[in-house]
């Protein structure tokens, strides 16, 4: 059985749509989002685009937002 982080890091982001942040400053110092399939995301710098993205499953994606809204990080 593979496991799923694996299959989330196998993921083909060639067709990927990445996104920021609507308030992200002129600078463009910031991160980028792609949606993946079953809710998880890829996150990237995007000054460095082709530097390998982190993957969140939707679930981790899902605690990360609250933690942001309830001020934990």
């Amino acid at each position: 059985m593979n496991h799923p982080q694996a299959e989330l890091y196998a993921s083909d982001l060639t067709e990927a749509i990445w996104r920021k942040a609507s308030a992200s400053g002129a600078e463009h110092d910031c991160v980028e989002i792609a949606d993946l399939p079953g809710g998880a995301r890829a996150v990237r710098d995007s000054k460095q685009p082709n530097r390998k993205p982190l993957y969140f499953s939707a679930s981790e994606w899902v605690a990360f937002q609250r933690s942001i809204i309830v001020g934990e990080l």
